[in-house]
């Protein structure tokens, strides 16, 4: 255990330490120390699982029940510049103090148990939202389901978003076999939302030999997109009309909040399904590094976390809406477990001029290794970054008066690029 008084920092960079593997799937060691520290659970626990789209879901949930006055804790990864941001209660992200008290709790209890720095950091967001008296807790799932910490308590009502192709070294190599792992967040008897229409055949057989309650668009809960801005949604007992769109950017936020409604109704929390607080806050919703346009010295740029091949085609399909007379520099740094070939191809028909760098990680995919596979995946040129910033101060200076600058391929690229731009607060109009 580190000294008394040491900062957050200094937790963070020990917590490293701990494990020899970054990624340790696995529920048994979480479980011995969650029993340790003798937590009392919440009247609702919700689990938002799923291959993307999670943290839009969970921004979704925790505004709308924030708002209908319940007192909510919220749990998200990985950061996108502080790790403060993956702990909220009632949608204000917690203080150091709070996480550093909640580290100590952890390693008061841990004993000999080795706990990778994502397991300890689940544990501490718990005994955080266990000291705060808190009506939801609401988490985000960081990697599959079945094996995650996040899956470490029981649910009182689950949403998978979608199922596709990401973490095949640790979840499988086809999506039948990662829809299984995602499918662990489900429970018998227990209501789990699936918000997209292609729904995997082991999803549902899964759900059918455990009893749990699958929950299905176009089946037990549906949505219209009307022409006017405006969408109607079907519950299983509830309908609402005539709601604005979210204010996340990207068409396809309608469906994340439709299976956010979805679950909401499942959980049983239905004030937050009142007309006028839908009214209210669906348009005020925002999600740092999803989408995000901000302009900085007279240069429009455009940063995403799109991180696998899914993500990468709502982006192009995103970039097409945006049309833009000139042309779309793309700078881009991926983990070495991401499907390098799927994202590259996926948007080389909006990208003009790539630029690959180092990822600021240590799964981070070489850049010169990933400016080749750019170059051979794309058919032409890729230029090599010494670093992100040299990549952007490069850009910045090259680009013409109607071109735009894509920052993507990771949260480890989104985080350090809105901190060199100075801009984490200022969205573009």
């Amino acid at each position: 255990m580190l000294p008394a008084g040491s900062p957050l920092f200094d937790w963070l960079a020990w917590l490293e330490t701990l494990s020899p593997k970054e990624i340790d799937l696995g529920l048994e060691r979480v479980q011995s120390v969650l029993e340790r520290l003798s937590l009392e659970f919440p009247a609702s626990v919700l689990l938002i699982a799923g291959t993307n789209g999670k943290g839009s879901c969970v921004a979704m949930t925790e505004a709308l029940l924030v708002a209908a006055g319940y007192r909510v804790g919220a749990y998200t990864s990985p950061h996108i510049i502080r790790y403060n941001e993956r702990i909220a209660v009632d949608g204000v992200s917690v203080t150091d103090e709070q996480i550093i008290a909640a580290f100590e709790q952890v390693e008061a209890v841990r004993q000999d148990v080795t706990l990778t720095y994502f397991e300890y950091g689940t544990l501490a967001a718990m005994v955080v939202f266990a000291a705060s008296s808190l009506d939801v807790w609401l988490l985000e799932v960081g990697m599959g389901g079945r094996l995650d910490a996040s899956n470490v308590i029981e649910p009182t009502a689950s949403l998978i978003t979608n199922v596709s192709l990401d973490h095949c070294d640790w979840l499988g190599e086809d999506i039948e076999a990662i829809a299984v792992e995602k499918a662990g967040v489900m429970r018998r008897g227990v209501s789990t939302v699936f918000a997209s229409r292609e729904v995997p055949r082991s999803l549902q057989e899964q759900a059918i030999e455990i009893d749990a309650d699958l929950l299905l668009v176009g089946r037990d809960f549906d949505f219209v997109s009307g022409g006017d801005g405006q969408w109607r949604w079907n519950g299983c007992e509830v309908e609402r009309r005539d709601l604005p769109v979210p204010g996340l950017q990207g068409e396809f936020q309608i469906g994340n909040a439709a299976a956010v409604l979805a679950l909401i109704e499942a959980a049983g929390l239905k004030k937050a399904l009142e007309p006028t607080l839908l009214k209210e806050v669906m348009p005020r919703l925002a999600l740092t590094g999803r989408l995000q346009a901000v302009s900085a010295g007279g240069v429009r740029w455009l940063l995403d976390v799109a991180h696998n091949p899914a993500a990468a085609a709502v982006l192009a399909k995103e970039l097409t809406v945006r049309a833009t007379s000139g042309e779309t520099w793309a700078v881009i740094g991926v983990l070495d477990d991401k499907d390098i070939k799927g994202i590259v191809e996926t948007l080389n028909s909006q990208v003009d001029h790539w630029i690959a760098v180092s990822a600021s990680s240590p799964r981070a995919v070489p850049a010169d290794e990933l400016a080749r596979q750019i170059a051979n995946f794309s058919g032409r040129p890729c230029r090599i970054g010494e670093s992100l910033f040299d990549a952007m101060d490069y850009s910045r200076r090259t680009v013409a008066e109607n071109d735009r600058i894509l920052v993507t391929g990771s949260f480890y690229m989104v985080g350090p690029a809105l901190q060199n731009l100075e801009l984490y607060s200022r969205p573009e109009s």
